[in-house]
């Protein structure tokens, strides 16, 4: 039997004149018309809240809810040819976004954007990152909407305080929202920040084909990986470590056991690598302070330290690392790698203590190669910088940086020299004798090409 729908019934068999006024007088009678709606049903006020919150957090079938009603009302109305601007996909869309949902941020939510990691409304102005840069959107969101966005956001944590100037939120997509306002900021120049992790699975076939590596290291990582080196990845923000690190992980044995600590949600290696052991754990400085020790005495067969932000957190991987785990990976923010031990060791000794010189040897110790990314003027395309061999020598305890790729800039191609100290091959040949020849000799057969030789 074909549905039954009241609300197209009545406006059938009581027609109303088309509506003739414009997008922003719809909208105020709609809400008003929710709002009268509400006010005859105060017997279920607490309900009627409550798909409220539930709408404005954005849980679908609350939102729904809302649509399919605005729907109704348009065609009450008889204003289904009312011009809505075009940032958003339907009328009932734009009036639902305007009064209780995204507002002009709603575009960027949608389908054409999914790949756009960050947008920024500052002041009244927005703006969608688009081909690697940030450009400013038509739209514009007023003050009182803002204020009313904020409102909204806050739902998610009842026991954030309204009144502070800085907020951080997760929505229900994992998208983080950065809230800076009050005496933060310039007068009306409050600045909403949204930012979602965009980590495509990439292979390192991939990876060269969008220039981000050269095509001839894509047999020499498969076989540093079954080595198990451990790896740094370095750069400054939106360089592509940790799109990177995610690739290098997925090449990963699949039998072992693993353990994964983020600040952010931001690989799903439950998605990347479904049928692998690792467990996944989300842990700022206090919590992963707390678990530390419960870390060390795992059984994992390695650690992947996402998006390295504190000392709490490097001194983690240093310390699992000295114990011997091998496999090893982590991102680090840092414009030079050659200085990464002692940066490193800076942020380590401000969380634990210590000094630099016995800190930084034993960050040197822990690390075999440190990646280093850059982004170029077109944003979107990035570059591996250079590789460096990290050594710590057994007789004078002297940190080594050994350059073994670099990339030439003026050229968009690689340079290659071919270096393994000692203590890499003693590790290579005993956790995988095959792999480490393959590697020895790949390096050999690329530096010969065209790199630097020994």
């Amino acid at each position: 039997m074909e549905k039954f729908y009241l609300e197209r019934y009545l406006a059938e068999k009581m027609p109303h004149e088309p509506l003739t006024a414009g997008f922003d007088e719809l909208c105020g009678r709609i809400e008003a018309e929710f709002q009268r709606e509400w006010d005859e049903e105060r017997n279920d006020a607490d309900k009627i809240l409550a798909v409220q919150k539930r709408a404005i957090i954005g849980y679908e079938k609350e939102v729904s809810y809302f649509k399919n009603r605005i729907a109704s009302l348009i065609r009450k109305y008889k204003a289904e040819k009312t011009p809505f601007p075009n940032w958003y996909s339907s009328l009932a869309d734009a009036v639902y976004h305007e009064k209780w949902g995204m507002a002009g941020m709603a575009e960027w939510f949608g389908g054409g954007y999914r790949e756009s990691s960050s947008a920024k409304i500052i002041g009244d102005r927005v703006y969608f990152m688009e081909d690697g840069a940030m450009k400013l959107k038509p739209q514009r969101i007023s003050l009182d909407r803002r204020e009313q966005m904020t409102r909204a956001f806050l739902l998610l944590t009842p026991d954030e305080r309204l009144d502070k100037e800085f907020h951080e939120i997760y929505l229900l997509d994992g998208t983080r929202v950065t809230i800076f306002r009050g005496a933060m900021t310039k007068p009306r120049q409050d600045a909403i920040i949204f930012r979602r992790y965009i980590i495509p699975n990439y292979s390192f076939e991939e990876q060269a084909l969008r220039g981000t590596i050269p095509e001839e290291s894509v047999g020499l990582f498969k076989d540093m990986v079954r080595v198990g080196y451990n790896i740094a990845f370095c750069g400054p923000v939106r360089s592509a470590k940790t799109t990177f690190l995610s690739t290098w992980q997925s090449y990963e044995d699949r039998t072992l056991e693993g353990v994964m600590v983020e600040t952010d949600p931001e690989i799903p290696l439950h998605r990347l690598m479904p049928e692998a052991p690792v467990v996944q754990l989300i842990a700022d400085h206090d919590k992963l302070r707390g678990i530390s020790k419960n870390l060390l005495r795992s059984d994992a067969d390695y650690f992947i330290l996402a998006e390295a932000r504190d000392g709490t957190a490097l001194d983690t991987a240093v310390r699992m690392a000295r114990k011997g785990t091998r496999r090893m990976k982590i991102t680090f923010h840092t414009r030079d790698p050659v200085t990464f031990a002692d940066d490193v060791a800076v942020e380590i000794i401000r969380a634990a203590g210590g000094g630099l010189r016995e800190t930084a040897q034993r960050v040197a110790g822990s690390f075999d190669y440190v990646f280093h990314f850059i982004q170029l003027k077109r944003k979107n395309q990035k570059r591996l910088r250079s590789i460096y061999e990290m050594s710590l020598t057994r007789e004078s305890r002297e940190i080594r940086m050994t350059e073994i790729c670099r990339y030439l800039h003026s050229e968009d191609r690689w340079e290659w020299t071919c270096h393994i100290g000692q203590d890499k091959r003693e590790a290579g040949l005993e956790e995988d004798h095959e792999a480490f020849a393959s590697f020895e000799r790949r390096l050999r057969q690329i530096a010969g090409a065209g790199g630097r030789g020994q």
